[in-house]
């Protein structure tokens, strides 16, 4: 059952890193700090699927080799995560400013 669950949040990790690439790209050149809030959520959606993969992986099979895949794709899946959600966090406030100084 938990396998599902983590099938389940790959699968949403993955599209959302897809949607918010393309968002990236389809936004103006006159926007370019929309342009880095949106390159860091999809790197944070990116972060989660590894975060994801891995402990999907150490659910599924019990061999050395995925223990070790494990223990290199989960440290860094959270890193990307952590890094990424900073960035997001950063650029967000930048972002609201633009658009109040836009709005006027």
């Amino acid at each position: 059952m938990l396998n599902y669950v983590f099938v389940c949040l790959i699968i949403f990790s993955g599209v959302s890193y897809f949607y918010f690439k393309m968002r990236q790209f389809r936004t103006t050149y006159m926007l370019p700090i929309r342009k880095k809030m949106y390159a860091s959520m999809a790197g944070a959606s990116l972060g989660g699927l590894l975060l994801f993969f891995g402990l999907n992986q150490l659910v599924l099979f019990d061999k050395l080799v995925v223990y070790i895949i494990a223990a290199i794709f989960i440290p860094l899946g959270l890193y990307v995560f952590v890094f990424n959600y900073r960035a997001y966090r950063h650029y967000k406030k930048f972002v609201i400013e633009e658009a109040e100084l836009n709005e006027q």
